[in-house]
């Protein structure tokens, strides 16, 4: 073989090889079960990941009144339970809460900052009885004293559906559930401000903000509302966000469920429950710009599907989910996908059946090595039993698009 020859074909086995490392296959996707607690349910937004102690903290359910509280050590791929919500904050029978539906997040003090919820049926039709749900929390987790501490309550009867953190002034904003009052709170200063109701029916799920701590949310019509910091304005778009022909109100009512951040463009990309993919690029005054990037998977308009989950890549490409609550864009299957924002292509990666992944959860948990972390969970008739809204069983699943984990 001449040296010619010996080039082009290490060259071809050298391409060949980037090839085969870039496909994504079930030996990038870990499983971690939650260890300690039989009879959980679900996960839903409730997870988040601290580069302080290089730990992702996930709040599982049984979907009835008693929440785990789990830490996943990333450096030795142990997940521990910390303890149950309703104990760690000393809670009294009264204040019962059903579920954390908010992100965890970490602030600039190193503490994990998230909200409860009543999360079942008995908080929307016994609000005014004793027996009846008081009202969510603001909590934190001091993660070097291994502490839970209580911020104090919200509004009465009210759920904290999701929170976002101002990294600039310490703020806290979340909205409520289900009258979906929109909040503002002060831990350092203890003032709590409501601003108001923005919606009506299903409360959009999403709460999110920007490098200059402004905290953004979504009205009925949809359109982007901005909490601005320096002015302490609420600003409306004069715009709804992109939606489809024929998109129905109530999806439309139903707004943003997800958000994941390309900080080195300053992008901030959103999916709506329109399956619309959405990039949003915020500016520090007034609402900024956004460019409808179009459906969540290539079919007929109005396109359909679910997808409560996001996270940005450090090959800069977009991963979501699509699957739960139903919503399958093909029967019983829930797709990985990836948008890659260069070219415009998406592609479903991976399929699971139902019994393996059937519903992901989590905006834009990741860590310094490019794993992303979404807080899933399966179908299991065995669940069926156990808590509302499904039967299933949770997990915590590890996906990073350049990495083979071992088996």
């Amino acid at each position: 073989m001449t040296y010619r020859a010996v080039k082009l074909a290490s060259a071809f086995l050298l391409a060949w090889a980037v090839s085969v490392a870039a496909e994504i296959t079930e030996r990038n996707i870990r499983y971690v079960e939650y260890p300690g607690f039989p009879e959980a349910h679900s996960t839903w937004r409730s997870i988040g990941y601290s580069s302080t102690m290089r730990k992702v903290y996930v709040a599982v359910t049984d979907h009835r009144g008693k929440i785990g509280f789990y830490e996943y050590d990333v450096a030795v791929g142990v997940m521990r339970l910390n303890g149950f919500i309703h104990e760690l904050a000393h809670l009294r029978p009264w204040q019962w809460q059903g579920k954390v539906h908010s992100e965890i997040i970490e602030g600039t003090d190193g503490c994990m900052y998230f909200s409860t919820d009543g999360g079942e049926s008995r908080e929307e039709f016994l609000m005014d009885s004793p027996h009846g749900y008081a009202g969510g929390f603001f909590f934190k987790w001091d993660p070097v004293q291994g502490r839970l501490i209580n911020l104090g309550s919200g509004l009465r009867h009210e759920s904290i559906k999701d929170i976002a953190l101002d990294r600039v002034g310490g703020l806290i904003y979340g909205v409520s559930y289900p009258q979906v009052h929109f909040l503002v709170y002060d831990p350092q200063a203890n003032v709590f401000r409501d601003l108001g109701r923005l919606g009506s029916d299903h409360v959009p799920r999403c709460v999110f903000s920007d490098q200059w701590g402004n905290g953004y949310y979504v009205d009925w019509r949809q359109r982007l509302v901005k909490y601005e910091r320096d002015t302490g304005r609420l600003l409306f778009s004069a715009d709804s966000l992109p939606a489809f022909p024929g998109t129905t109100a109530s999806r439309l009512i139903t707004g943003v469920p997800t958000w994941a951040s390309d900080r080195a463009r300053g992008v901030i990309y959103l999916i709506t429950y329109g399956n619309m993919l959405v990039a949003f690029r915020p500016q520090r005054r007034g609402i900024g710009t956004f460019q409808a990037l179009g459906p969540t998977f290539d079919m007929a308009l109005p396109p359909q599907g679910y997808s409560p989950n996001s996270a940005f890549g450090a090959n800069g490409k977009l991963y979501y989910f699509i699957g739960g609550h139903g919503q399958y864009v093909v029967r019983d299957t829930t797709l990985l996908m990836e948008f890659d924002p260069e070219t415009g292509i998406r592609r479903d990666v991976l399929r699971f059946p139902i019994d393996r992944v059937s519903e992901v959860t989590g905006c834009d948990v990741k860590d310094e090595d490019g794993n992303l972390y979404f807080a899933a969970r399966r179908y299991s008739a065995q669940a069926e039993t156990i808590g509302e809204s499904g039967a299933s069983r949770p997990f915590l699943l590890i996906f990073n698009p350049e990495k083979k984990f071992d088996r």
